[in-house]
């Protein structure tokens, strides 16, 4: 898989860029502008592990289109990073394609740090019809982010999906291919006295079906395991908040586990799923 990072400015006009095999590096030795966009472009769709900053750590995220962009955040945009995110003038970018054996292993498929309102193409992806006055840092992509922090709220690394105190919001998870699942965890934000809670929550799958799932006071991972199945989304709903004196519960993260499936194109995948089926024979 050929990969080219690159930084481009508002007019379209690329202020560097790097091409590589497999993997490729870039360093951008100057200050970010607004308008500036951080792109990803691949000769294929497939796994990457992805890092358009070193303030985070590359994630294994799923390209289902063969360019990426994430406009470069300045102002309240810029809230749900770490202030060292995308400062300075001096960047470190990284892709790589991720190994078979990465692929097919088990792991929370709900993961991307680079999730964005704007994002078609790089998966995960979370939408929701809801956010707290519209602001970044309780916006959806907040819940798949990988920050687990929970303690408090309203900046990093204490972001979190915020519901606007509407009992009919719903958050959507999409995958882009489909994967099998077979485990949810829920980390409830936790700012209490601040923050209300809640004591079920409903998810429903792709393929049709819905389970429900109890929830309690805490800031500690709650996980469930589920029947396997094959997904492409999944969506959080039927939030039913406890009768406290706090309007304000709010979701966390989300994680969402499972491993690939094999798709026509994922031959490496399937290769190491036989051989695991072999040793277990």
């Amino acid at each position: 898989m050929e990969l080219t990072l690159k930084i481009m400015d508002a007019d379209g006009f690329v202020l560097a860029s790097a091409t590589g095999q497999d993997e490729t590096f870039l360093v951008y030795r100057q200050s970010y502008r607004e308008g500036d966009c951080v792109v990803v472009e691949a000769s294929e769709p497939g796994h990457i592990f992805l890092a358009l900053d070193s303030a985070n750590q590359p994630g294994p995220v799923y390209m289902k289109e063969c360019d990426y962009c994430l406009a470069v955040p300045f102002g309240d945009k810029h809230k749900p990073y770490s202030p060292d995110a995308f400062s300075g003038d001096m960047h470190r970018l990284s892709v790589r394609s991720a190994r078979p054996d990465e692929i097919a292993q088990r792991r929370n498929l709900a993961l991307n740090p680079w999730d964005d309102h704007a994002n078609r193409t790089l998966f995960p992806h979370a939408r929701a019809n809801v956010e707290t006055r519209g602001e970044a840092v309780f916006a959806a992509r907040n819940a798949i982010d990988g920050e687990k922090a929970n303690d408090d709220h309203g900046f990093w690394p204490y972001t979190s999906w915020g519901i606007n105190r509407d009992p009919d919001a719903a958050l959507t998870v999409e995958f882009g291919r489909p994967v099998r699942i077979d485990e949810i965890v829920f980390y409830l934000r936790a700012d209490f006295p601040h923050d209300s809670w809640w004591e079920k929550a409903s998810v429903t799958f792709s393929n049709g079906r819905t389970s429900s799932f109890p929830l309690v006071k805490s800031g500690a991972a709650q996980g469930f395991s589920i029947e396997p199945c094959i997904v492409e989304w999944v969506e959080l709903h039927g939030l039913i908040k406890a009768q406290d004196g706090s309007p304000f519960p709010a979701l966390t993260q989300i994680e969402i586990w499972g491993t690939e499936v094999p798709m026509a194109g994922d031959r490496e995948v399937a290769a190491v799923d036989a051989e695991d089926e072999a040793e277990d024979a």
